[in-house]
């Protein structure tokens, strides 16, 4: 019996929720047009790898060289290697909701966590299921641990738990 135990407050992803993208809130759209705005040096409206690589950083992106150099590739449609506002934008909006996302699941793994240690072991699980109303009995919840365990150490961890709500 396949059991999809998460969080009411962060429910396992589907095509249909993953469709589903918030909008960029007007203050982040005005700081995304300040940053590109007062990082474009030579006021060209475009900009270069530096210009890019620190209107990126204002942003509270912590980018390396190799990252911004795959940004431009992907994303200099000119061949000019600079970056227009459109596609600034289009890169920090995405950057932007990533983030968000990241935090949102990081809040739901606390959720079960409750002593911080970086773990879910079974008795949190447990304690969830039982907070929940769901009467999982004790094998179907290791099942669910050991399905997502992929260290073998018989609990989730963070980078498993993100597997897990990744799963389709």
């Amino acid at each position: 019996m396949e059991r999809n135990f998460v969080s009411p407050t962060f429910p396992k992803s589907t095509k249909a929720t993953k469709n589903r993208r918030r909008e960029l809130t007007e203050e982040e759209i005005d700081e995304i047009k300040e940053a590109f705005e007062l990082f474009d040096n030579d006021k060209d409206n475009e900009l270069d790898y530096h210009e890019f690589k620190v209107g990126l950083r204002a942003l509270g992106f912590d980018v390396h060289k190799a990252e911004v150099q795959k940004l431009m590739r992907d994303y200099d449609r000119q061949g000019k290697n600079k970056i227009t506002y459109q596609d600034f934008h289009e890169i920090a909006t995405e950057m932007i909701i990533q983030r968000d996302s990241r935090d949102e699941i990081h809040k739901a793994f606390k959720l079960f966590d409750d002593d911080e240690s970086g773990k879910i072991s079974l008795k949190k699980l447990r304690r969830i299921a039982r907070e929940l109303g769901d009467n999982a009995n004790e094998e179907e919840l290791k099942a669910m641990i050991d399905e997502f365990d992929l260290d073998g150490d018989g609990e989730i961890n963070f980078d498993e738990f993100l597997a897990m709500l990744n799963s389709d």
